[in-house]
């Protein structure tokens, strides 16, 4: 049984493939319409080519920025200001001699020699104001009446008991006179002369206090014409007239302030103090010049009067005061001003403008035109200056030619052309017009050198 063949079924078919899905037929969609099956609106169109083109754009500015940052930056390097293409124009001034004040500045306030609170000295009725404010005013002039009737009839009353005093004292001498007589004739006893002697000394004295009483009358009087005490310009008004004006009013009737002349209180510090003082006690007078606030205009001139008798300990400063004839009236009072104090002059002094100055690595020092048109540092020692200008104590002479104008752009050894106008260097040959420099032309400038400075101090 085991030899039987076994029965094997046919292989089954595979099994058909399923049938392939057709998408229904669409139709596409414009931008914004509906979708009658009930689907969705198709999305807006993209934008990327808009933004592929803004953003080739960007990188087209870049580039272009690039490239003109490279290109001028070359441009830079090869005309740079330490290249110099010729001689750099200049200007120049020769060193001149002459002589030199030495100016020590001070700040100060217009301060009047004499300032009146003009005050009724009795009491009334204030009747009459003869001054207009703002007005000027001499010593004595008449500016304001009081009430005089009250001091009037007072003046009268005095003078009467005056005359009755002195008519008493008339009789009292005829007796005692008459009483002389008699004693020396033994008729009456001597005691009575004694007495008639006394009385006769009280009516004296009597007659003092009436003389006393007049001369007080008639001073309340004079007070009650008010006048002027001191020259000046009258302030404003400070009580009308028809108001009782009493001697405790504490505002007065007006305030006059001396303006001719006028002086101005400053200050220096102690260390100027000694210079100033060996001047005064040579006998020599300081000249004061003031200026406005801002030091540009000169305002008025004078001179020193007088420095007070100590320093100040907290600010380490003494005050002094100089006068000014102020006939125009411009020094004003309580005013702030500048003083430059005019303390001694340096004689024959090399001068150069304070323009010329630099200060660098080599110190304090000037560009000095050499006969060749080149320049060279040349050292100086400063002395006092002016503002425009200052002195040379040391490391020039009168007659050299040195820069004034354009050093900033200079370095040691520089070719320089003098501009028209400006000098020469002795012993070099006159100078063609200047001409601008080439495109490009730098200005050099040497080791730390070239910074301009307008101070000579």
């Amino acid at each position: 049984m085991d030899d039987q063949p076994r029965y094997v079924p046919p292989p089954s078919a595979p099994p058909p493939p399923p049938a392939e899905r057709v998408a229904p037929e669409t139709v596409p969609l414009e931008y914004g319409e509906t979708d009658p099956t009930g689907g969705a609106p198709p999305p807006p169109p993209r934008r990327s080519f808009l933004r592929r083109a803004i953003w080739w754009l960007v990188l087209a500015v870049v580039v272009a920025a690039v490239v003109w940052y490279a290109t001028r930056g070359h441009q830079a390097t090869q005309t740079g200001r330490f290249t110099s293409t010729g001689p750099l124009p200049v200007g120049t001034a020769p060193v001149e001699k002459g002589d030199m004040p030495v100016i020590v500045n001070a700040l100060g306030a217009v301060t009047p020699l004499a300032m009146v609170t003009v005050r009724t000295q009795l009491n009334g009725p204030l009747i009459e104001v003869a001054f207009q404010e703002g007005q000027m005013v001499n010593k004595g002039d008449y500016l304001a009446q009081i009430d005089p009737r009250p001091y009037q009839a007072a003046l009268a009353q005095a003078q009467g008991q005056l005359a009755k005093d002195q008519a008493a004292l008339a009789g009292a001498e005829v007796d005692l006179a008459r009483y002389r007589t008699l004693v020396a004739q033994n008729s009456v006893a001597k005691q009575t002369l004694d007495t008639q002697v006394a009385t006769v000394g009280q009516d004296k004295g009597t007659v003092q206090a009436d003389q006393a009483a007049v001369d007080t009358q008639k001073l309340n009087l004079t007070y009650a014409h008010i006048v002027a005490p001191v020259s000046g310009r009258v302030g404003l008004r400070q009580v009308d007239p028809g108001n009782y004006v009493q001697t405790s009013d504490a505002n007065g009737i007006v305030v006059i302030t001396q303006l001719q002349p006028i002086s101005v209180i400053f200050t220096l510090p102690e260390d100027n103090l000694p210079a100033v003082l060996d001047q005064l006690h040579a006998g020599k007078t300081l000249q004061a010049i003031a200026f406005d606030r801002s030091g540009a205009k000169q305002i008025e001139t004078g001179q020193l009067s007088t420095v007070d008798n100590q320093i100040d300990a907290t600010t380490g400063t003494v005050k002094l005061r100089a006068s000014f004839a102020n006939a125009a009236s411009n020094l004003f009072p309580n005013q702030f001003v500048n003083i430059k104090l005019r303390v001694d002059t340096i004689q024959n002094a090399a001068i150069v403008p304070s323009s010329a100055i630099q200060r660098g690595a080599p110190g304090t020092f000037v560009y000095l035109v050499k006969p060749d048109n080149t320049v060279t540092a040349q050292v100086v020692t400063l002395g006092p200056n002016d503002g425009e200008r200052v002195a040379v104590t040391k490391g020039l002479e009168p007659g050299q030619v040195i820069v004034t104008d354009g050093a900033d752009r200079l370095k040691e050894g520089a070719k320089v052309q003098v501009t028209e106008g400006g000098a020469q260097p002795a012993g070099a040959a006159p100078g063609q017009p200047a001409q601008p420099p080439a495109q490009g032309q730098g200005s050099p400038r040497g080791q730390g050198q070239g910074r301009r400075s307008g101070s000579g101090g």
